[in-house]
């Protein structure tokens, strides 16, 4: 009996010293998948707010431009301030279907828009605090413009059909009554650290940032340098707006100079593409970058496509003639706007740009992206930044004054 069970036990023994060389190999195969393929050092970044959740709205050229005055706020010596981004969207609303109405519905209605429209609004009616206007009047805690959004634009499509042979005045009415019931009547008056403020004077006496300061600009070869320019993009339909057009060698000139000297921007541009977001499911794998591989995943061969990646890739470089020809061919769109806060290195030294989104803090990285340099030169459509953060050759050659 005393000899079976000295064999079991031998036999025990003889099998887990086989399998340790395996466990330890497993190990070592596990603690390498989990070692991130990127990892980030932020090398410069401005102040800014936490970043808040548009959630189910189209409402990223609103929470991206919102949060860059607020770290505008910051960077002129104003306290932390959370502004309200519905207010700007309740009152530019209204100039949209205008403009929709005026020519027939061949413009655009959707819920996108650009930086301008929230310096506009701000201009026209004013800025309120969030707490004073936040939206929220449907019964949910976080925005959720579907509904409302499909009323209206089902508002205007019958304005469009003229049944009474004409368009009444009485339309526009019934347009900001929908927008009074899912987003709140604006105020008249309101208490903010116990003075007494109208939204203008809010945006005056408080506030204090001068709306013409801020400038817009991008870099395609079909406008003239140096110039001002008619940017074609969907969302664009305010047709007042002009865009300073440069070469894309000094738009990355500007905003990094931008960013060492402590004024943030705000980024236009693609987002659709399948090297945007990177690692969004896995916190180990980078965690939300934007990057543009040296060789197109529709060019890669199978076998290439199943390499596995361990370390940052080689990324291609960038030209004027390229950005024009994926802005001709539709491959780059402007698909969201987001604000720019810092510049950061990978462990190889690629530059990034440390970008604030607007999906709320719960969210990778805490609601921020890294931007490679090649997708800020090939996939950005426009920026608005303080005309004072251009270097003083090119405000000078742009007759920025």
């Amino acid at each position: 009996m005393n000899v079976r069970k000295n064999f079991a036990r031998l036999l025990v023994l003889v099998v887990i010293l086989a399998l340790v060389p395996f466990m330890g190999m497993a190990k070592k195969k596990e603690s390498k998948k989990d070692k991130p393929i990127y990892s980030f050092k932020v090398e410069t970044e401005v102040k800014r707010t936490p970043a808040k959740s548009q959630y189910r709205t189209g409402t990223c050229w609103c929470f991206s431009t919102v949060s860059f005055l607020e770290s505008e706020l910051l960077r002129t010596g104003k306290e932390e301030i959370d502004l309200s981004e519905m207010y700007v969207v309740r009152h530019t609303y209204p100039h949209k279907a205008a403009n929709y109405v005026r020519l027939h519905g061949n413009a655009n209605h959707s819920q996108g828009g650009q930086s301008h429209d929230v310096i506009n609004a701000i201009r026209r009616y004013g800025m309120v605090p969030d707490a004073v206007y936040d939206g929220l009047k449907i019964g949910e805690t976080r925005h959720n413009h579907g509904e409302m959004v499909s009323v209206l634009g089902g508002l205007l499509e019958g304005v469009l059909k003229r049944r009474g042979s004409r368009v009444t005045p009485r339309w526009l009415d019934a347009y900001n009554a929908v927008l009074d019931v899912y987003l709140g009547k604006v105020p008249v008056e309101f208490q903010f650290k116990g003075k007494t403020y109208t939204p203008k004077s809010f945006a005056a006496d408080y506030m204090q940032l001068n709306m013409d300061d801020y400038i817009e600009l991008t870099s395609y070869s079909n406008y003239p340098y140096y110039k001002k320019c008619r940017l074609e993009l969907p969302d664009n339909w305010d047709y007042n707006v002009d865009y300073y057009n440069v070469p894309i060698d000094d738009l990355e000139r500007i905003v990094d100079h931008s960013l060492k000297n402590g004024y943030s921007f705000v980024y236009d541009g693609d987002v659709s593409e399948r090297d945007y977001n990177k690692g969004r499911s896995s916190t180990t794998d980078g965690s939300g970058y934007a990057i543009v591989p040296e060789k197109d995943y529709e060019d890669m061969t199978r076998a290439e496509k199943k390499v596995e990646i361990t370390e940052p890739v080689k990324e291609k470089e960038i030209t004027q003639e390229l950005r024009q020809q994926t802005f001709d061919n539709w491959t780059t769109s402007d698909d969201h706007l987001m604000h720019v806060v810092g510049i950061a290195k990978d462990q190889k030294g690629t530059k990034y740009y440390y970008t604030k989104n607007s999906g709320g803090e719960d969210r990778i990285n805490k609601g921020y992206m890294y931007l490679s340099r090649s997708w800020f030169r090939l996939k950005t459509t426009a920026v608005m930044i303080h005309k004072d953060a251009l270097p003083e050759d090119l405000k000078e050659k742009l007759g920025i004054k």
